[in-house]
């Protein structure tokens, strides 16, 4: 089989150099697994001259949305996000109205214009961003003026367990539990400098409470492809809290999405199958 994988152009920003290298990464693994495999990079002139075959994307959340979006308009098959999912999901605000409407339990949040009635501590994120950057935990106020727009929300901080858990349509790997002491934000910084380790969630009980709220989130999003669903549970209260669907995760072997499906009984062989729309089944 023939794979096309589809990576952002060099620019000096982390983004660009972290989707790069997975790209990379991933493009080799495909090869020693017996793919034909070439990178393509994403340009205005990415729809041309595409040969037959799997086109697979991966690229950052800023360029998946603008990839996506073009590839749509003009008919190309692909391989990640469809544009509805990924524009709703990239607009933090926009998914939690989304989620609280259909029932699901999310932290306080309100544009950072409209947000100075809100207790403190805040977390103060962009609106559209991805992987914490621009992420802050304010202790006390007033937000930033710069911040005082629309561009930004703020949420109510919530003290417990970092969970995070991978989704393919409409199955889900085994949830995992970020090894974070209760309140430290999972900031940039730790997620790719300082990385803090990670296992499947002990607890039967809220694996499988979490097991159900991510197909739930996954559905009422409609994933189409691979989403990494991110929660926190709150230890004081026993709830349960939805913080983001990120529908352009990293999907690479040394990831949170591949360590979810492998804890639940996964190779990275199937895993792989899996992406690339051949037939795979989540034990």
């Amino acid at each position: 089989m023939n794979v096309t994988v589809l990576r952002e152009s060099w620019r000096p920003h982390p983004l660009a150099w972290i989707h790069r290298a997975e790209a990379g990464s991933i493009a080799e693994e495909l090869r020693r697994a017996g793919y034909t495999v070439r990178l393509v990079r994403f340009g205005d002139d990415a729809v041309s001259g595409l040969l037959p075959g799997r086109l697979l994307l991966r690229v950052s959340d800023p360029v998946m949305l603008a990839a996506v979006r073009t590839l749509t308009r003009s008919a190309t098959p692909f391989l990640g996000p469809g544009p509805t999912v990924m524009e709703h999901c990239y607009d933090k605000y926009e998914a939690h109205r989304i989620a609280t409407a259909n029932g699901v339990d999310c932290p306080m949040t309100a544009l950072a214009s409209e947000a100075s009635t809100m207790p403190y501590p805040l977390v103060l994120k962009p609106r559209q961003g991805s992987d914490s950057i621009g992420v802050r935990l304010l202790r006390n106020g007033p937000i930033p003026a710069h911040a005082r727009t629309d561009g930004y929300i703020a949420q109510q901080q919530v003290r417990g367990a970092e969970l995070t858990v991978a989704v393919f349509r409409d199955r889900a790997g085994m949830p995992l539990r970020i090894l974070l002491p209760e309140a430290t934000p999972y900031s940039f910084l730790r997620k790719y400098m300082l990385r803090p380790r990670h296992a499947p969630l002990a607890d039967a009980d809220l694996a499988e409470r979490v097991h159900h709220t991510a197909l739930k989130i996954a559905g009422i999003f409609g994933v189409d492809w691979a989403a990494r669903i991110d929660l926190i549970h709150e230890t004081r209260t026993d709830r349960l809290r939805f913080l983001e669907c990120d529908v352009a995760p990293l999907v690479g072997a040394r990831s949170a999405f591949a360590a979810s499906l492998e804890a639940a009984g996964m190779s990275r062989a199937e895993q792989l199958r899996m992406l690339l729309n051949e037939s795979a089944e989540i034990i």
